[in-house]
Parts: C-alpha cells; structure tokens; sequence
C-alpha cells in the first residue's frame, strides 16, 4: 500500500475511534484532578461591576438580569499543596501566603492565577479558566455580595452617611490574614465550598469606570484590563500583579485579607488538530 495511503487509513482509524481511546497522554498523571461543580444555565440578578458616576458623584451601578451559560467549577479553592506542584515544575512563581497545606493559595496575583490555570491544563490535557465575575456570582449563589457601596447623593447627607455606614459596618472587621483550611466556611446551596470566608478570588473581568446620565444611561466607559474585579465575603477591585492586597489596588472599604483564586472547566471538545497531526505521524513512522 502506498505510504499516502496507508497515512489515510490510520488517520480515518484514528478519527472513527471514541475519544476515551485517543485522550491527550497526560504528562503528569499524579497531579490529581479537582472536584467540580456543575452551575445549571439560568438568569441571575447582577450588580455591575465597575465604578459608575454622574454628575461627577459616585452612583450606585445598574442590577442586570444576566444569562449564565452551564459550566463546571471547582469545588474548592485550589490549596497551598496544588499550587506548590506548579511551582516545583518551574512553571508558577512562589506564592506569598501562608497556612496549612489544605489551606487554599494565598499571596498570589491575577497573573499567579493564570499562570496556574495554564499549567493545570497542560498537564491534565483539559482546558482551565479563572470564572468571570459573572460566573463567580452565579457559582456563589446566596452568599454572593457584589460591590459593598450604595448610591452617594450629595444632595442627601442622610444617604452620604448611610453609605458610609453601611461600607464600614459590611467590611470593618478584625484582619483574619491565615486563611483556614479546606472547607472551613463550609458549602452553599450549590455545593461551591468556602466561597465568602477570609479568601477573595480572582476573575477575568476588568475593571470599568462608567459615566452616566441622569436616567443612568451609559455615556462613556473606560475599562482598564490592568484591574481585575474579585468577589469574596464583599467585591474589589485589585491590579493584576498584586498578590498582598494590604498593599495595593482599589479595594473597596477594609481591604480583603487574601487572594487566591478557583477554576472553570471548559467542556471537553475534540482532541485538537494538531495532536492529531502529531499522533498519525507516530503511527506512521
């Protein structure tokens, strides 16, 4: 048979067979793999992200009625013991934390994060993510907060105070810097463990500054990638390289005791083209 030929046949084999056959080998089998959760699609009240301002004052932002796609998120948030595996393969830098080894990773950056979720996918052959904010919420459930402000009249000294209350009584409280371990805060409603204790976590969504007229129509944004939104026990906004966030970022009232973060898990889809590529020509050879 000619060797064209024969590439053919064994490309069709290759093709025709269930993909459990043909999985990605998998370059680092004793990492274990995470437990997930599975967030039902539906439509869920969002607070928008962002800093919104009329007339120059602040204003509180729009609540949206937002689709939410299915997808898979990580149980847990990924622990002190999993992010040590990536920085012993080179390929994270070290974290700035500190606590158990159940304990989730803390003292890493958005960059950290993304670094993390790109290691875990090459070396389990699956696609990781950090969740929007949006899929932060909706995976939070009932303990979702969103932003801790509320609209400033300056008009109103009533409702500037109020503000100003309710920031300092929602979030001034005693630093809790060493986050617990695993499932201390226990699970929500949806089975996401820990979500609102003293971790915050990463998303990819960035940081907008939102002008608006007097019926709160939109009339100018400015987003700024270098800021990324974190939702925990209230949302922040932090620059992506920080990993202390005492020590930088746009928190909003007390600063959040810690960052770490948890993953989405993209669905499995068909082995890419060029490992296939790659396979016929072991095949072949």
């Amino acid at each position: 048979m000619p060797a064209t030929a024969f590439s053919a046949t064994i490309a069709l084999a290759v093709l025709s067979l269930p993909l459990a056959a043909i999985a990605i080998p998998d370059p680092a089998a004793d990492v274990p793999r995470a437990e997930t959760v599975a967030v039902a699609p539906g439509t869920i009240a969002f607070p928008a992200p962002g800093e919104f301002l009329r007339d120059g004052h602040r204003t509180a932002g729009p609540v949206e009625a937002r689709d939410v796609a299915p997808f898979q998120i990580m149980r847990y948030q990924v622990t002190r013991e999993e992010y040590g595996r990536c920085v012993a393969a080179g390929a994270c830098a070290p974290e700035r934390g500190a606590g158990p080894p159940d304990a989730p990773v803390t003292g890493v950056s958005f960059l950290d994060a993304s670094a993390y979720a790109g290691w875990y996918s090459r070396v389990t052959g699956e696609t990781w993510r950090l969740p929007s904010a949006l899929e932060a919420a909706a995976a939070a459930a009932e303990r979702f907060v969103g932003d801790a402000t509320v609209a400033d009249d300056p008009s109103n000294p009533a409702a500037r105070w109020l503000r100003v209350y309710r920031e300092e009584a929602g979030t001034a409280r005693a630093p809790d810097p060493v986050p617990k371990p695993r499932g201390h805060y226990g699970a929500n409603s949806l089975g996401v463990a820990d979500f609102g204790g003293n971790v915050w976590e990463w998303s990819t969504t960035c940081y907008r500054r939102i002008t608006v007229d007097a019926d709160g129509r939109p009339v100018h944004t400015t987003e700024n990638c270098g800021v990324r939104v974190i939702e925990g026990l209230h949302r922040s906004y932090m620059t992506d390289f920080i990993r202390d966030p005492k020590s930088g970022g746009c928190a909003v009232g007390t600063p959040p005791d810690n960052l770490g973060f948890r993953m989405v898990r993209e669905a499995a889809g068909f082995p890419p083209v060029a490992w296939i590529k790659r396979r016929i020509a072991g095949l072949t050879a």
